[in-house]
Order: structure tokens, then sequence, then C-alpha cells
């Protein structure tokens, strides 16, 4: 691997393992990691989060990628102008409590998924091809590499692993199919393990606007960090698969784990480097 492509890589695996959602939530809203986490909704309302969360995903994607064209020509990414539009949608919500999250969400859940397919469309991915529709969902259950961040599996591999099979039964029937015909069982599966991890993701949001203390944090400061959040995963996840598009997925994740070996790593040299670099990208878009 080129030393441009390892610093690459080096600058993914930072973002992909950075902390979850859970964690900058609770360090916004100055609330310990165990209290989000221990937070537990009243049986009505994570039912509605749930509901909410699967209407949301079955439309939200194709609306999403449905001016973005196939891929063929990357434009520059849009970042600065999703996160705004989500801080709008967060507010606006954020105004009529859970009522007001369960009509926001559907409208939330597109800008996010509209941001994570440019980026991969700047990552070279073809948002005509299934298998990068298919992707862009996946970004929606990373929460960081953490378990006592949010619960997620460690590490970024691992939580891909977990969707793996998933992933290509539904990949094979949406090529056939097309994204909108959701009835097939490998789809289905797929649809409600992302649903679910998703929701969690919700969950967290909902248990950090209920923080006493949240003062400031209102729904659109709280949307900003879900955005950022996403994003970050996004060009993390399509850097990645960029990578293994040109040197192999075994060569890439080998050499993504021997950079979480070497010491100093975390700390300094090419992958904090790299890191910071491409924050400033996401940050400077």
């Amino acid at each position: 691997m080129s030393p441009d492509d390892l610093a690459t890589l080096a600058g993914a695996r930072e973002l992909l393992e950075s902390p979850g959602i859970a964690a900058q939530l609770a360090n916004l809203v100055g609330a310990p990691v165990e209290y989000l986490l221990a937070y537990k909704l009243p049986r009505g309302a994570s039912r509605a989060i749930n509901t909410a969360v699967r209407l949301a995903l079955r439309q939200s994607l194709r609306v999403a990628t449905a001016t973005l064209g196939d891929g063929h020509h990357p434009r520059p990414t849009r970042e600065r102008m999703h996160t705004a539009a989500v801080a709008a949608t967060g507010a606006a919500g954020g105004a009529f409590g859970l009522v007001g999250l369960v009509a926001e969400l559907p409208l939330t859940t597109t800008l996010i998924l509209r941001s994570v397919a440019e980026i991969a469309r700047s990552e070279g991915e073809r948002l005509d091809d299934a298998d990068t529709m298919l992707a862009c969902y996946e970004v929606l259950t990373m929460g960081g590499g953490s378990t006592a961040d949010d619960g997620a599996e460690s590490g970024y591999f691992a939580a891909r692993a977990v969707l793996a099979q998933q992933v290509v039964a539904a990949t094979e029937y949406v090529a056939a199919h097309g994204l909108m015909s959701s009835g097939a069982p490998a789809l289905v599966q797929l649809m409600s393990t992302v649903a679910s991890r998703f929701s969690i993701r919700i969950s967290h949001k909902v248990a950090a606007q209920s923080v006493p203390v949240i003062g400031a944090a209102t729904g659109a400061t709280l949307n900003t960090l879900f955005m950022r959040h996403f994003q970050r995963a996004a060009h993390g996840h399509f850097s990645v698969r960029r990578l293994e598009r040109k040197y192999g997925p075994d060569l890439v994740r080998q050499a993504y784990g021997q950079l979480g070996e070497a010491p100093g790593r975390s700390s300094g040299g090419v992958a904090s480097t790299s890191a910071t670099a491409a924050g400033m990208r996401i940050q400077a878009k």
C-alpha cells in the first residue's frame, strides 16, 4: 500500500473508531455516558421511535439519492448545507417533544442519508449500484469502536462482519427487484437490523433531550451532532471501501489492524495527523 493510501486508511480508522454517539451526546449535555445508557424511555415512546425509524428508512434513501445521479461524475459534497438543514428540522421538531421527533425523523433521516450518499459518490461509488445503496444504510449502524461508548460491537470490521451476510443477500435481491421492493426475507432482515441500531441512536438523542441540565442544547444542536457523526463515519467507511477496491479487502483489513497495534498511532504519528487532516476537510465542506 502506498504511503498516501496508508495515511488515508489511518485517517479513516481514526474517524471510524472515534467515540460513539452516546459518548458525544454525554459530553454535549454534561451527563455521564452511564446515565444516557441507563435511561429508559417509556414503552410507548420506544415503540413510537421504532415505528418512525422503520417508516423513515423504507423511503428515505431512494428520496435522498433521486437527484444525485449515478456517480459517473463525482461532485463536491455539501456537508455544511446538509448540517444546516438538519439543524433546522431539529429546531422545528424539538419544540413539540416526542410528537415533534416522530414528525421530524423521516426528513432528518433523508437528509442524513443524502449527505452519506454524496460522500459515497465523492469516493467513487456508483449510486445506481445496489451494494452502494446498502452501504449507505450500514453507516447508520456505526457508533464508534468502544462498547463503553454506545454498546456497538468493538471495531469497525467487527461491526461490518455482523451485517455482511445480510448485506450480500439483500444486495442480490435489490439488484434483481429494486430497493423499494421490500418483501424479500433477506432485505426485511437487513432493514430490521439497521432500524434497530439506528433506533438506539435516536433513543440516545431523546435521553439527552430529557436531561434537565441540557440548557441550550436544543433539537438543532443535537441534530447537528448527529449529522456530523454520520458524515465522519461515511468518510471513513467509503474511504476504506475505495481502498478495498484498489488493494483487496484482505490487505486493507490487515493494514487497518496493524495501524491499531502500532505504538503511538492513537496519540501521534500518521493516524492522528491524517485524522486531523480528514477532520479539517470535513469541516471545510
